[in-house]
């Protein structure tokens, strides 16, 4: 089976299944293996170098797992090797789990619950979330929907596109290790540094890619194509994030608000530039409409970069 058939077959998984409990994910593996390293690399080299060696570990052995199992797999049979590529594309798409994740902070704030929508903003930011009134709740929830159309879904089918199920694991082993280690506190500066460089590198063109693709979905779905356009190439370069800002500047410009501003982190108050114009309050509408772009969006990306695929015999 063609590699493109077989993303479109793990995509449309992704958007019946989600993703269950009880199917073994490789991120859990990923993260396991690269503490493990963590904890022997410290001890032997400094931080830096030792923060260098588990990454690059870390991302090979993913990607050479996954190339070996898909190889005996067809040494079985070559249905049986389709079948677990295609298993493993799924495991790397999270439209559906992104989708559902916010769809339970809007349930919570339609039960007039804050707290629960608290909680539930608390899984999908990095924020402190328990002073949150409830606009600030669907800002975050917004903001999050917006950064992870990248990271979930036009990243790892950029990459699947390009390298099959072995590049779209190295995707996400490449995203896991910056959310293991890519943090600027003191612990993990140094050996964290190597994780966020190569995650701002794996980032790089999807993020800006998926400008064009959210203007387009934008058009799909009766937002403002236009102002995501507009508002993506004015302050896409704000945020803190190399990569961030392009799609939050998308989703901004496309929904007609504003995001960013001050956050608390550790207690303390941190003020992110603004993204995008309106002084419209954000309300829960908004996340309804930044899930129905987001998804339109992950449509688009796997239409669209399968097309370029097939269009260039496999060369993409």
């Amino acid at each position: 089976m063609r590699l493109e058939y077989q993303i479109a077959a793990a995509f449309c998984l992704d958007l019946v299944l989600g993703d269950p409990r009880w199917f073994p994910h490789p991120v859990c593996g990923i993260a396991r293996f690269a503490v493990f390293l963590e904890g022997v690399t410290r001890r032997i080299m400094h931080p830096r170098t030792a923060g260098v060696l588990t990454a690059l570990t870390v991302i090979l052995t993913a990607s050479s797992v996954v190339a070996a199992t898909v190889f005996l797999a067809g040494l079985v049979h070559p249905v049986v090797s389709d079948i677990v590529s295609i298993l493993i594309l799924y495991t790397t798409f999270a439209a559906n789990d992104l989708a559902h994740h916010s769809r339970r902070v809007l349930d919570a704030l339609e039960q007039n619950s804050l707290a629960a929508a608290r909680v539930f903003v608390s899984w999908m930011v990095g924020r402190d979330t328990r002073q949150l009134d409830e606009q600030g709740a669907i800002r975050a929830t917004v903001e999050s929907v917006a950064e992870n159309t990248v990271d979930g879904v036009v990243a790892p089918l950029f990459w699947a596109a390009i390298a099959g199920p072995a590049g779209a694991v190295a995707y996400k082993a490449v995203s896991t290790l910056d959310s293991t280690f890519g943090y600027k506190n003191e612990h993990y500066r140094e050996f964290g540094w190597a994780s966020a460089r190569i995650d701002d590198a794996a980032n790089f063109l999807p993020a800006r890619l998926s400008v064009m693709i959210i203007a387009f979905a934008a058009w799909l779905t009766k937002l403002s194509s236009a102002e995501a356009w507009r508002i993506a190439r004015r302050d896409g370069r704000k945020h803190a994030s190399p990569n961030s800002g392009w799609p939050e500047a998308a989703f901004a410009g496309a929904l007609g608000v504003r995001l960013g501003g001050t956050v608390m982190r550790g207690g303390q108050p941190v003020h992110l530039p603004y993204i995008g114009d309106s002084q419209t309050p954000l309300v829960r509408r908004h996340i309804r409409q930044a899930n129905r772009l987001m998804l339109a969006t992950a449509v688009v990306a796997a239409l669209g970069f399968i097309a370029v695929r097939h269009l260039t015999g496999g060369c993409l």
